[in-house]
């Protein structure tokens, strides 16, 4: 059973960076794309990021701020945040897919595992 367990969380000031981990067991990371997705309070899970072997998604609120990657000898996968902001505040969750297709694969839907998010908090 692919587990997903996320840290790195925490509370920023805006301007700040943060550093968040995806650490993958159960099975084979190589074989999945991965996404990042976020939370805020009251509002729906939206896409953040993506990577797979068709290659690197943004969103565009976070493109030039946001770096995702992945190591797949650490079964780890990351999300460089710089130049933070309070509307970045929500509970950060990764996701894994095992389709890996040209299109971005945005959805909540299409992926199959999930971790239990992390909370990133950007003071003004």
């Amino acid at each position: 059973q692919v587990q997903l367990v996320e840290s790195g969380g925490g509370l920023v000031q805006a301007g700040g960076s943060l550093r968040l981990s995806c650490e993958f067991s159960g099975g084979m990371f190589s074989r999945y794309a991965m996404g990042w997705f976020r939370q805020a309070p009251g509002k729906e899970r939206e896409f953040v990021a993506r990577i797979s072997w068709s290659g690197i998604y943004y969103v565009d609120s976070v493109k030039g701020r946001f770096t995702i990657s992945r190591d797949n000898a650490k079964n780890t996968l990351y999300l460089q945040m710089n130049s933070l902001k309070p509307g970045d505040t929500a509970v950060y969750y990764c996701a894994a897919d095992l389709i890996h297709t040209v299109e971005a694969r945005t959805e909540v839907r299409d992926y199959d595992y999930w971790g239990q998010g992390t909370q990133v908090t950007v003071s003004s």
